[in-house]
């Protein structure tokens, strides 16, 4: 009695096309990461001068020695303030508005969603100049309020259009569910509509965060006398950027990889 032969499964061939497509991937992942690898090495480099651009040893002295720029210090914590600040309205006012342009219909709605492409669209050297405008013609002094509203209307359509993506894709008969077992509306909004949104509203929070911790066209314009981390950096490189720079610009890109690292597990878990 002959036994059966075993055939084995077929391993599709990788063609040349596809690794081509990876490799061309890999590289352009690379070019984008490459700036901020130099930025961490840069950190640790032992300069004797102000002028931190050419490798000349491992030291670690550095980052106990933030303290030498209290001014750049103060630029940190300003542009984390009005991050932070900046984020919490623009996240509000955003979810509200995302919500209302994937749900409802009304007059306008064609124009409310221009306007909202066009801020995306038009440069930031436009509103930035259009912004220090009305400040000035109002009498409005530039500081540390007029930089944390012009960076709430610059990052403001990022997260209505960000949240509206999530509205629009949502399954409505879970909703409806949840008002014929009896739950109000202020009820099935906070637990149905709400957890299934957040992944967009998270998503808007953090990219409104990242557009407004390193802006720098238009803080030039509404700031004053006002500093930023950005314009600190722009000031200083007149005379060098010291390597206390590049450690702060370390500690804020490892900050915002942990909470886009912890924002996808948890979407994961969720999921």
């Amino acid at each position: 009695m002959s036994t059966p032969e075993i055939t084995r499964p077929r391993v599709p061939r990788v063609r040349f096309g596809e690794r081509l497509l990876r490799g061309y991937v890999w590289l352009v992942i690379a070019w984008l990461f490459l700036p901020i690898v130099v930025m961490i090495v840069f950190g640790f480099n032992d300069t004797a001068s102000k002028s931190n651009v050419t490798w000349q040893g491992f030291t670690l002295r550095w980052w106990g020695r933030l303290g030498d720029y209290p001014e750049l210090v103060g630029a940190v914590v300003n542009s984390l303030k009005v991050a932070l600040l900046a984020t919490l309205i623009t996240t509000v006012i955003g979810t509200l508005m995302g919500l209302a342009l994937g749900r409802y219909r009304f007059r306008g709605q064609g124009a409310t969603n221009l306007a909202l492409f066009a801020a995306i669209a038009s440069p930031e050297l436009v509103m930035g100049a259009s912004l220090l405008s009305l400040f000035v013609s109002a009498g409005v002094d530039t500081g540390f309020w007029t930089v944390v509203v012009a960076h709430v209307l610059f990052s403001l359509s990022f997260v209505a259009i960000t949240v509206r993506a999530r509205v629009i894709g949502l399954d409505r008969s879970v909703e409806e569910a949840a008002r014929d077992l009896g739950a109000s509306t202020w009820i099935t909004f906070w637990r149905v509509t709400f957890p299934m949104i957040l992944p967009g509203v998270v998503s808007g929070a953090l990219l409104a965060f990242a557009l407004s911790i390193d802006d720098f066209v238009i803080t030039q314009f509404t700031s004053g006398a006002m500093e930023t981390f950005p314009l600190w950096i722009w000031g200083a490189t007149r005379i060098g950027i010291p390597p206390q720079v590049n450690i702060l610009g370390t500690l804020i890109f490892a900050v915002g990889v942990v909470i886009a690292v912890v924002n996808t597990v948890t979407a994961r878990r969720r999921t």
